[in-house]
């Protein structure tokens, strides 16, 4: 049977996927941001993706997770940026910008506001203009993915940078878990074999990915408004282990969402074997 299988079209997620037909998977593959790919996810339209943790804390009774796998950081993500003109201490009253392609992200940003900075007055709205022209514009706002790596060599004079990943690991020593491999439970059912196949063929493009960087950055970076030299930095901290740490973290931030009225319950983590 056919897997059908979301790709989030970041360059965080191109290691797992620049060598994945090279080393044999032959099911469909489908390009999109976190935010579409949840929804299809969501749908049932594909079985498996990396998509938001956000995602699978609020549908979590849907879904398993694939083991040893994530998009994390152990610190700086260099990719999920709160650009600001003042301190975070600053904002209480003001009106945030915020990206609509990462639930994940957005929560991530209201939690650090709310449960470590102190804030509770703060106002996130989706703007209808770019969020660049809101950074631009001097007001805080919030950028994911490759739009942020970009407009971090761009921002303004004076605009201060926040690394989500990097507030993260200050307050809670933990690494923060911005994507897992969610599965469907009917995909279980129905493809465990295909499954079992994509999850070594993931290590091995991965593997095969991070261990000569230089390569594929050349390859990618004809796309992108940044050297190779930067493309194998980012790589070289992004984290894609899922290991006990990673875990641990990864239910603090569901305790929290949970906490903030962000998710309806506590999400219980369940793992594809």
């Amino acid at each position: 049977m056919t897997l059908n299988v979301g790709h989030i079209a970041y360059l965080n997620c191109v290691p797992f996927f620049h060598y994945l037909r090279e080393v044999g998977f032959d099911g469909n593959i489908v390009q999109g941001v976190p935010s579409q790919l949840n929804a299809m996810l969501a749908e049932g339209k594909l079985d498996l993706s990396p998509s938001s943790s956000f995602e699978y804390g609020l549908h979590w009774q849907k879904y398993v997770l694939l083991p040893d796998l994530s998009i994390s950081s152990k610190g700086p993500v260099q990719s999920v940026l709160l650009f600001s003109p003042c301190s975070l201490e600053e904002f209480e009253g003001c009106q945030v910008a915020l990206t609509g392609e990462s639930a994940t992200s957005v929560n991530l940003l209201k939690i650090l506001l709310k449960e470590f900075v102190g804030l509770r007055e703060v106002d996130f709205q989706v703007p209808q203009k770019p969020v660049e022209e809101c950074i631009q514009q001097r007001q805080p706002a919030l950028l994911i993915g490759d739009r942020a790596l970009k407009m971090s060599k761009r921002c303004p004079p004076g605009c201060r940078i926040y690394d989500l990943g990097e507030l993260w690991y200050q307050y809670t020593g933990k690494p923060f878990v911005f994507a897992l491999w969610i599965v469907r439970r009917e995909a279980v059912e129905n493809k465990r074999r295909e499954l079992n196949l994509l999850k070594e063929k993931l290590k091995r493009s991965l593997e095969k990915s991070l261990k000569d960087k230089k390569p594929l950055a050349m390859a990618v970076s004809d796309n992108l408004s940044l050297t190779v030299s930067e493309i194998t930095e980012y790589w070289t901290i992004m984290d894609y282990r899922l290991e006990k740490d990673h875990i641990e973290g990864l239910e603090l931030y569901f305790d929290l969402c949970h906490l903030h009225g962000l998710l309806p319950d506590k999400p219980q983590i369940d793992f594809f074997c």
